[in-house]
Parts: structure tokens; C-alpha cells; sequence
């Protein structure tokens, strides 16, 4: 049953992906909105959907750990894995004009995350705060975006299949809804399914929740990525992982800290939050210089994650033999 979840989580996820992107591409030429500011706002908020999920669950049924493994391994996942693999079919390049800057909000809503988890426990006030910057960065990035309207002529045409991309308003939105619902049923099979498996070989909770759940809940980003990148997309697939990595810190940690304290362990602030912060400033260079993430630095980024997945291992060798025993 378990492998069966873990098949279909993951072919349901394909689907929503692809109406997912379809509509909202759709979406941004009839609301006339750059496709990068789609990427950070309907497409980001609606592929973190499993991470809120997920850590509301966690922080209810008193499996903190979990809870922020997840938005911490989500966003590592995000730059590395969903970056990385798509790279490897397809070079891409950004061209959105406030992509630099919003790139630079998020290393910044990175490192003020970090400050909140030093004091070991994210309280009621913090989640506050990210609530707030979330609500701010949204309408900021929708307002500059039709300020400075400037819709590349060429989406659409570029695309691959653009006669299968909806013409009409409520046929994109109802896309939009289909892919965002078949997203949240996929990873929720999936990750159900891969903590079955994941308990079934002995391993510890905070693992699982760096590792399994947090590759699960990034799949929903990783699959949207795929196909946007086999479109031709690279705006969307950069928009997408920025705003999903503000999405995860400020929304689903801020929510989830609304609700009541988060505890952080120590393993988390000395080790995995630099990886997620230095993922986070690995983006500088590719966003300012405009430099494509080709196959060279598609193989890279592939090959660090798996090195850090390694090192979750390794790193937590007590919990795992504890698991074990």
C-alpha cells in the first residue's frame, strides 16, 4: 500500500504541475502580469501548500521536529534538487527585471529567520512578523508588476503546445484550481507513503522531516519546475523557487508559529540552517549576472544535494542508530 501511495502521489503530482503552470501562465497574459510575478505569488503560494500542510499537522500532533525540518530541508531542496534537475533538460535563464531584488528579500528573510531560531524556540510574535513581510512582499510584487507593465511579447509563442493553453479567464483559473488541488492530494499521498517507508527501515523523525518530507513536499515545486523549464519558462521556474522559499519561512513558519512555539534544535541551528543559507546565497550570482543555470551547474547543485542528504546520515549518526535499535 505504502509503495502504491508513493506511485500515485507522484503521478498526481505530475498533472497538477502541468495544469498548474498551463493555467497560470494563461493567467498572467489575461490579468496582463509578468510571468515571474505569477511564479512568486500563485504558483509559489500554491506549491508550498503541502510544506503549511505538513507542518500544521506537525506542530498539532507535538512532532515539532518535523515542523521546521521540513520548511529548512524544503528550501535547501528548492534551489539545489528543483533547480538543479531541470537544468540538467533545459539551460535556464531569467529575465525579470525584479528578480535580483526579490532574490536578495529572500536571503535576507533567510538570514532574519535564522536570528529568530538562534534563541532555540520560535514564538508567537516572530510568526507575527513573517506573516506581515509575507502579506508586504506579495502586494509589493504585484503592484510594481502592474506599475511597471511590461508583458514580454513573446509568452506564449515560445512555449511548446500553446494551442493547449486555455483562452478564456475562468477556464485558466479553473486550471489554476485543478493544478493547485491535484498538488496537495499528490503530496500528501506521497509523503505519507515515503513515512511509512521511511519507518519501516528505522529512521528518526528529525531525519525524516529534513529528508523524506521535505523532498515530498518539494516535489509539487520540483515537478512545476520540470515542466515549466520543457516549456521554455525560466522566469517561472526561478519566480517559483524564491517564492516558495519566502512562502515556506514567512508564511508556513510564521503560521505555524502563530499556532504555538516551535522548539529548534540545536542540530538544526549549527548545522542545517548554513546549508539553507548558503543554498540561498548560491542564487546571487545566477539572478545579478543573468547567468543561465546550464547542465554543468545542473549536475552541481544535483550532486550537493545528494551530498547533504548523505550527510543527514552521517551527521546524525546517534538518532539513526537510536532509531534503529
Amino acid at each position: 500500500v505504502m509503495y502504491l501511495e508513493l506511485l500515485g502521489g507522484f503521478v498526481i503530482l505530475l498533472l497538477g504541475g502541468d495544469f498548474l503552470v498551463r493555467g497560470a501562465v494563461a493567467l498572467a497574459e489575461k490579468l496582463d502580469i509578468s510571468p515571474l510575478v505569477i511564479g512568486l505569488t500563485v504558483v509559489a503560494l500554491g506549491t508550498s501548500a503541502p510544506e503549511l500542510m505538513v507542518s500544521i499537522k506537525a506542530i498539532l500532533h507535538d512532532a515539532p521536529g518535523i515542523a521546521i525540518g521540513n520548511v529548512v530541508g524544503s528550501n535547501i531542496a528548492n534551489v539545489l534538487l528543483v533547480l538543479g534537475v531541470p537544468a540538467l533538460i533545459f539551460p535556464i535563464t531569467a529575465s525579470g527585471g525584479s528578480l535580483n531584488r526579490d532574490n536578495l528579500i529572500m536571503v535576507m528573510a533567510t538570514l532574519l529567520f535564522i536570528a529568530f531560531c538562534w534563541s532555540g524556540t520560535l514564538v508567537t510574535w516572530q510568526g507575527a512578523v513573517f506573516v506581515v513581510l509575507l502579506a508586504a512582499f506579495i502586494f509589493h510584487a504585484y503592484w510594481s508588476a502592474r506599475k511597471n507593465s511590461s508583458m514580454p511579447p513573446e509568452i506564449g509563442k515560445d512555449l511548446d503546445g500553446v494551442s493547449l493553453f486555455p483562452h478564456t479567464l475562468p477556464i485558466a483559473l479553473g486550471m489554476v484550481v485543478i493544478g493547485l488541488a491535484g498538488l496537495m492530494l499528490g503530496a500528501n499521498l506521497l509523503v505519507s507513503g515515503a513515512v511509512a517507508v521511511a519507518r519501516e527501515a528505522g529512521i528518526s523523525e528529525s531525519v525524516i522531516g529534513l529528508t523524506m518530507i521535505a523532498i515530498g513536499t518539494s516535489l509539487p515545486e520540483l515537478t512545476t519546475s520540470v515542466v515549466a523549464a520543457m516549456r521554455r519558462h525560466g522566469d517561472v521556474v526561478i519566480g517559483n523557487v524564491i517564492g516558495s522559499n519566502m512562502f515556506n519561512i514567512l508564511g508556513v513558519m510564521g503560521v505555524t508559529s502563530l499556532l504555538m512555539p516551535v522548539p529548534v534544535s540545536a542540530e538544526i541551528i549549527n548545522y542545517d540552517l548554513w546549508v539553507m543559507l548558503a543554498a540561498s546565497v548560491l542564487l546571487i550570482p545566477f539572478a545579478y549576472f543573468r547567468i543561465p543555470i546550464g547542465r554543468v551547474v545542473g549536475v552541481a547543485f544535483s550532486l550537493a544535494y545528494a551530498a547533504y542528504i548523505w550527510s543527514q546520515f552521517t551527521h546524525h549518526p546517534l538518532k539513526v542508530a537510536s532509531a534503529l535499535s
